[in-house]
């Protein structure tokens, strides 16, 4: 086995990198977003029942200016990477009991990784 694939393998066995069937697809993920608009927006410092998502994929929890967050969120800690964020989207109220969120959750993961793959083109 080459060197270069040895290696990929052993950064995914040691949870160092994602397998590749974990990415989303971003297009399709945008038309899972259509669920989250109701509430959030993806442009810049433009809140609305929901704080903006736009860069929400690396930024801290609760710390887009602007946005009221429950007590239970600005208590959260988290940081909203791919593996947060699945988690969270899964059950927001399970994460984080007492946020204000009242979406339920996306039962399906290909929706969640394809919405995550979505957020992450937000820069």
């Amino acid at each position: 086995m080459k060197p270069a694939i040895l290696a990929a393998a052993a950064l995914v066995a040691l949870g160092l990198a994602a397998p590749a069937h974990a990415a989303g697809d971003p297009a399709a993920g945008r038309a899972v977003f259509n669920k989250c608009s109701i509430c959030h927006t993806v442009k810049p410092g433009q809140n609305a029942i929901g704080p903006s998502l736009f860069g929400v994929v690396g930024r801290k929890s609760a710390t887009e200016p602007g946005f009221s967050y429950s007590e239970a969120m600005k208590k959260a800690d988290k940081t909203w990477d791919e593996a947060t964020l699945d988690t969270y989207l899964t059950s927001p109220k399970a994460m984080v009991p007492g946020t204000k969120m009242v979406f339920p959750g996306l039962s399906k993961p290909e929706d969640r990784a394809n919405l995550i793959a979505y957020l992450a083109t937000l820069k």
